[in-house]
């Protein structure tokens, strides 16, 4: 006998409802079919599972660890399911750390006006491709260096590096700062989704650096005012938070942002995401989808 989905929707029944025959209400089964599902799934795993008198069902302690997976396992299968029936009724577009920008709303709202039929879902997930490598999403937006020939892409636009520091930081007094005076100071680097690389500089002439897991540890490594961010303007518009400040970053080169897709598995709705992205950086209306 092999483990099947019945056994685990079977032992989630009886738990959920206290008893074998409420359970044979819920399955609609019998009660003898709930008896044979569990005791199927139990030679399947070769332990017991529940404790059982006449006044009361009870999880043994494999019953609880059983239960959890179980648990686990059946919302993954709904999930599939779900996805599977819906088709292209939803686009998902994933990031690492901010999604459009300060355009990001403008995207949500001109979307659920213009494009009702498909609900838009944005993402975060923390790697490299924003969950699309994962199969997490349709589409990701990405700036970190990337090596783009393992995707279909498109460049939507371009944003201007900022530096990130403490609100208490002399710095925080300068209307911007320029990125020769970095290698003063220590920089926080998210080497795994982060969009800065000690390549900024020439040989030599680095900064210091420290590395930090995430936005959120990022952030915090620069609101001690040990560390300074270089970020592109995205993170000052999507990461406003007390005790942190931005400021332009004079004389750096700006930041590409990408649209990422498989090509050969890609959403009916891309290219007319593509289209909304560009017109929005670009600061134009709405061009159609090619």
């Amino acid at each position: 006998m092999t483990l099947e989905l019945k056994h685990l929707r079977c032992l989630v029944a009886i738990i959920d409802t206290g008893s074998f025959t409420d359970a044979a209400l819920e399955l609609g089964v019998s009660q003898a079919a709930v008896s044979r599902t569990l005791a199927g799934l139990e030679d399947v795993l070769g332990v017991r599972l529940l404790h059982r008198t006449s006044r009361s069902i009870a999880p043994t302690t494999a019953g609880v660890q059983a239960l959890a997976r179980a648990r686990l396992l059946l919302s993954g299968a709904d999930e599939l399911v779900r996805e599977a029936t819906t088709g292209h009724t939803q686009l998902h577009i994933g990031h690492a750390w901010s999604a459009f920008g300060r355009h990001t709303t403008e995207f949500q709202r001109r979307w659920q006006d213009q494009h009702p039929e498909t609900d838009l879902r944005l993402i975060r997930h923390n790697t490299p491709t924003g969950g699309l490598a994962e199969g997490l999403c349709d589409l990701a937006v990405v700036r970190a260096p990337l090596d783009l020939k393992s995707w279909a892409h498109a460049l939507v636009g371009e944003e201007t590096r900022y530096v990130a520091l403490a609100s208490d930081d002399p710095w925080a007094r300068r209307r911007q700062v320029r990125l020769r005076e970095i290698p003063t100071r220590t920089l926080a680097i998210d080497h795994r989704t982060g969009t800065t690389t000690l390549d900024l500089w020439p040989e030599g002439e680095q900064p210091a650096s420290e590395y930090t897991h995430d936005v959120d540890d990022w952030l915090t490594a620069i609101s001690t005012g040990r560390c300074v961010g270089v970020t592109p303007e995205s993170t000052a518009s999507q990461y406003r938070r007390a005790g942190i400040t931005y400021r332009p970053l004079a004389d750096a080169q700006p930041v590409p942002v990408y649209l990422i897709w498989r090509s050969h598995d890609f959403h009916p709705a891309t290219h007319t995401a593509i289209a909304l992205a560009k017109a929005l950086f670009q600061g134009t209306g709405v061009a159609s989808a090619p």
